[in-house]
């Protein structure tokens, strides 16, 4: 079966988004970096349990998918929640959280 949504662009983000949301430790980065704000690779390192180079790696995912922004101060990378970046996700999940939502009523309604 084709997705249909990832014919585009829009599609693609989602799909990058989900795929860089699948792993836990980038879930737990970035709700850290929700939580606390910016940070540096460094102090992501100290939190996560993981390497140096897998939390840049993870990071970087984070970033293809637009979910987080960086910038560099000295040999320093330091990255930040991107506020709008969840926006397509949240979309799509309230569309099809409403359709889900609509055939267990309809199910239960159904059954009762």
């Amino acid at each position: 079966m084709t997705n249909p949504s990832s014919s585009n662009d829009h599609g693609a983000s989602i799909d990058a988004q989900f795929k860089a949301l699948s792993d836990g430790t980038r879930r737990a980065l970035l709700e850290y970096l929700v939580r606390e704000g910016e940070q540096s690779v460094h102090a992501l390192t100290a939190i996560s349990g993981v390497s140096q180079p897998m939390v840049s790696r993870h990071m970087g995912k984070l970033k293809r998918a637009k979910l987080v922004t960086s910038r560099r101060a000295g040999r320093e990378t330091w990255y930040s929640a991107h506020a709008k970046g969840l926006a397509p996700v949240v979309q799509w999940m309230a569309v099809y959280g409403a359709l889900w939502s609509q055939r267990f009523t309809a199910l239960e309604g159904i059954g009762g």
